[in-house]
């Protein structure tokens, strides 16, 4: 057996788990840390300028490819309080991340130290598992079972918090004798997903629901081939948008009541039946429980035992790893299939086939200030089918979300159930992280833009370049929309006339200055037609200096997005599309 600083076997067991890049900023609780990392090198860092944007760019590292695990590092006290939110962001949507902390010596943690704090304590509700590890020796099969935790059933996040004594002790480790914990994945059987098989094969208009859990299990791939199998439309939920080609004939489109599309809803009330993989049945794609479920009946796979019923009692519940259950119900309805016992669904299809190609918002604005939807019809033009957009919360997010397509599972990475403004930037660069050769483009209204505006700091720094597309109304403009409701509008505008920058006129913040001052490049943009030269300007810009480019779009100060309190009561405050040179780059067009 080798003797060595526990800290030490600490960093070589994250090397034997598969970790290759850590983000965090040092300090001197876990300065011991970091000499571990720097004796092993093989664990490239990023630094960060802020211990959230750590936790967001090790959320963005996790979510770019199967099988990644961000590892977020920071010293004692307010670093391990300001990864809160993305231990929140990432333990909402199922994402696992290893967050790690400095702590106080043992016998000072009592004492009020400085920067101690319970951070285990705090940290618990948003985690799967958070621990202080008081003992040195327990520090190897603490990171064992973190590791495990994180990767067994529904995914998430890990705290483990280092006291600076237990990370400086000499304990026993041999790393030849290490060996990753198989992790726990529940599977379906088969008698299950016979009787959920026929459920569908007696329902007349059913629809397949794809959720985040399809993604998180590497499983898109199949869920596409079960669909084409059964000849089924699929309506993907925003965490699972991806799953299935935006261009494919059953893709039935988005449900919901901000992110979705007029056929995704129109498609959902049609249907009599459906089954859900790997999805929560979350509020802002169901609305209210009555009109969702009314006069359709429902089976509800998912890998976690307690998301099943937890919104309403579905038909059938089956508790199943998304990858596990749809091999099972690939493997069964091949056989049916030669039997001749699956029906023939092709008058379905082609009436959600219809819906789809018809019930389209327009998009074709020639207004200025630009109009929010012709900005993403611009997009569609210039950014291509392998393109990964990342964004988070608002209507910035909302009408990408109605009007952007998506090709490819991860394509689409957003913070859904937290969504804490300030994500994008820290996640896209978590992203580029992970893979520099990957096209990425943000997606980011001003006020998200501004929370965590000094991280694009680190893409100059660290050479991690995307394209930033940002849209300026100088408003809170989803709070804005929603204070109509209480008939005001009241602490949410972020416009000022900039003393230094008057050609802006009331759009307050000159975010080009500001971002050229964090060492990256910028481009404004205050008309329709001067979008896609800016965005294939922003390409050459980032080819060139390989640093993250903004491409700000000035909008006009009010714009409200489809949205509404049910699926069946959608609000469009804009036109429609009457014509296909209305929504010129829908995937599907029939209006003409």
């Amino acid at each position: 057996m080798a003797k060595m600083k526990a800290i030490e076997a600490v960093a070589k067991i994250l090397e034997l788990e598969g970790v290759t890049k850590a983000f965090g900023v040092p300090g001197a609780a876990i300065n011991p840390f970091y000499a571990a990392l720097r004796g092993l090198g093989s664990i490239e860092h990023v630094l960060a300028r802020h211990v959230e944007g750590a936790s967001h760019m090790a959320e963005g590292y996790t979510r770019a490819n199967p099988g990644n695990i961000g590892l977020c590092i920071g010293t004692s006290g307010p670093a391990g309080t300001d990864m809160i939110t993305g231990l929140y962001s990432a333990m909402a949507d199922s994402i696992p991340i290893l967050c790690i902390t400095g702590q106080a010596p043992r016998a000072r943690m009592h004492k009020e130290d400085f920067q101690a704090v319970d951070i285990e304590a705090i940290a618990k509700p948003v985690t799967k598992w958070a621990i202080c590890v008081m003992e040195p020796a327990q520090l190897i099969g603490t990171f064992q079972q973190a590791f495990h935790i994180m990767r067994s059933g529904r995914p998430g996040p890990v705290l483990i918090d280092m006291p600076f004594d237990v990370q400086m002790a000499e304990i026993e480790f041999d790393a030849e004798a290490y060996v990753p914990m198989i992790p726990y994945k529940p599977a379906a059987t088969r008698i299950q997903i016979e009787k959920a098989l026929t459920m569908l094969n007696e329902s007349e208009k059913p629809l397949l629901v794809s959720g985040g859990g399809v993604i998180n299990a590497n499983a898109d791939k199949q869920l596409t081939e079960f669909a084409e199998l059964v000849n089924v439309p699929v309506i993907p939920t925003l965490m699972g948008w991806g799953t299935i080609a935006d261009d494919h004939e059953l893709m039935a489109g988005m449900c919901g009541l901000q992110t979705s599309h007029r056929y995704g809803n129109a498609n959902m009330l049609a249907s009599d039946f459906v089954l859900g993989i790997g999805n929560r049945f979350a509020n802002r794609h169901t609305g209210s429980v009555e009109v969702y479920t009314k006069g359709r009946k429902f089976v509800h796979v998912d890998i976690e035992p307690t998301q099943i019923g937890r919104v309403f009692c579905p038909d059938l519940g089956i508790v199943s790893c998304a990858g596990a259950a749809l091999d099972l119900f690939l493997e069964v309805a091949k056989e049916w299939k030669a039997a001749g016992k699956l029906k023939d669904r092709s008058a379905w299809v082609a009436e959600c086939k219809e819906r789809k190609s018809t019930m389209q918002r327009k998009t074709n604005f020639d207004n200025v200030p630009v109009k929010p939807q012709r900005v993403y019809q611009e997009m569609n033009k210039v950014f291509g089918r392998d393109t990964t957009y990342v964004s988070t919360i608002g209507l910035s997010q909302i009408a990408a979300a109605q009007f952007l397509h998506v090709y490819s599972a991860r394509n689409w990475i957003n913070c859904g159930q937290a969504g804490p403004l300030g994500w994008t930037i820290p996640a896209a660069l978590g992203v580029v992280a992970a893979d520099k050769s990957r096209n990425v483009v943000a997606i980011s209204g001003d006020y998200d833009f501004q929370f965590m505006i000094e991280e694009l700091a680190v893409g100059a720094q660290f050479k991690l370049p995307y394209i930033h597309v940002l849209v300026n109304n100088s408003y809170l403009g989803l709070i804005r929309q929603a204070q109509r409701g209480f008939d005001m509008d009241f602490c949410v505008q972020l416009s000022f006339e900039n003393i230094n920058s008057p050609e802006l006129g009331e759009y307050g913040v000159d975010h080009v200055k500001v971002v050229e001052g964090l060492g990256c490049k910028a481009i404004r943009v205050y008309k329709p037609e001067e979008i896609a030269p800016a965005l294939e300007q922003a390409k050459k810009l980032m080819a060139e200096f390989s640093v993250p480019v903004v491409v700000e779009v000035i909008l006009e100060r009010v714009t409200n997005v489809s949205m509404g309190v049910e699926i069946d009561a959608v609000n469009e405050f804009e036109e429609l599309a009457e014509k296909g040179v209305d929504a010129p780059t829908a995937t599907i067009s029939l209006l003409d």
